[in-house]
């Protein structure tokens, strides 16, 4: 039965003489002050040698907590993802998962008995009680409090404990560490991938509907050609996402009719190559006005002037399409002369 259970009689003044006997319960009145028990000192108080202990005790747990995050980064850098073991009772589990999880719990839960057997043993516990006021407090209550907080960190004796306040603090440094490898399992680092494409000087442009390479002739002012690298096959494990970056539409435009210097310079005879995920959120563009040359994209309208070296003029994209650089080999056929100058399709932080 805690000290809260146990009926406590206060006495009080009376002006009514023994008719009250001058005796208010907390269970008549449940605001009436119980007052505080008797504070009795603990064993690391009078005993320094059993303080001793207490600390040795708080830092050997924040040393396991040390060795458990250690031991979590090892376990991930280590052990396969495909290994089974037999754990008794558990029958068979992950070698890598259980690993990850008993190091991760052991070093959570000894930074947390760390610091419960600290409050217990070497904090103070004193007691103390205070009347409730407005939340606003006046500036000596402030005062009292940022005096209060300066008492409870030098009793908290975490200056004069460095074996406890250095051990937790390479245990709080260590635990995010575990964070971070886990961040590991997002996938390969990017790297330049988002930068590059598979086009490359001499790949020739394949029609996406006929899978032939395409001739000078075969691209007709008004129409919209699909095409993509050669070499690239379409039941290949990594085709999505080479086509996602890769995709090219082609469109013959009059040469006195593009407006671009540059665009002019990488066209042959007026076929002008312009990625075809649009910059805005990836979306394919697929739609296609031959006597403004203008693109739009279907999924939020943004429409870039193909004349005018693929620029925005409307909607959400934040700019240009990126062209590619084309030309014809000794067959006859259209060829790239290298990759993309800039990344293709949406922005990315380090794009710059």
């Amino acid at each position: 039965m805690s000290s809260q259970d146990i009926p406590v009689e206060k006495h009080l003044p009376s002006e009514q003489g023994d008719a009250h006997h001058g005796v208010v319960s907390v269970a008549d009145d449940p605001f009436a002050d119980p007052g505080l028990p008797v504070h009795r000192p603990r064993i690391q108080d009078i005993d320094e040698r059993a303080a001793k202990r207490s600390e040795r005790t708080v830092a050997f747990l924040f040393t396991l907590s040390m060795l458990a995050t250690i031991g979590f980064i090892a376990s991930f850098v280590t052990l396969p993802v495909d290994k089974i073991v037999y754990i008794f009772p558990i029958g068979k589990v992950s070698a890598l998962n259980f690993a990850l999880g008993m190091t991760l719990g052991a070093a959570l839960f000894c930074i947390g008995a760390g610091a419960v057997h600290w409050a217990r043993t070497l904090m103070s516990d004193v007691e103390v009680a205070a009347e409730r006021h407005e939340i606003a407090a006046p500036a000596e209550v402030k005062a009292q409090v940022m005096q209060d907080f300066a008492d409870g960190a030098r009793e908290s004796a975490i200056g004069r404990r460095p074996l406890i306040r250095n051990t937790m603090f390479g245990a709080l440094a260590l635990m995010p560490l575990s964070a971070v490898v886990i961040l590991r399992d997002l996938g390969p680092l990017p790297e330049d991938k988002l930068r590059k494409t598979i086009w490359a000087k001499g790949k020739m442009l394949i029609n996406q509907n006929t899978m032939e390479p395409l001739r000078p002739e075969d691209i007709v002012v008004g129409s919209l050609t699909f095409a993509m690298p050669e070499g690239l096959e379409e039941d290949a494990h990594d085709f999505q996402m080479q086509i996602a970056k890769a995709a090219l539409m082609i469109v013959r435009i009059q040469p006195d009719d593009i407006k671009d210097k540059k665009e002019l310079e990488w066209s042959h005879d007026g076929i002008v190559a312009y990625s075809k995920i649009c910059t805005h959120v990836g979306c394919p563009i697929s739609l296609y006005e031959q006597q403004s040359h203008h693109v739009l994209c279907p999924c939020h309208q943004s429409t870039f002037d193909l004349s005018d070296g693929a620029r925005v003029i409307f909607g959400p994209a934040g700019h240009a399409l990126p062209q590619l650089r084309i030309g014809v080999n000794d067959e006859g056929f259209l060829e790239a002369l290298g990759d993309f100058e800039e990344p293709v399709g949406p922005s990315f932080w380090e794009r710059g």
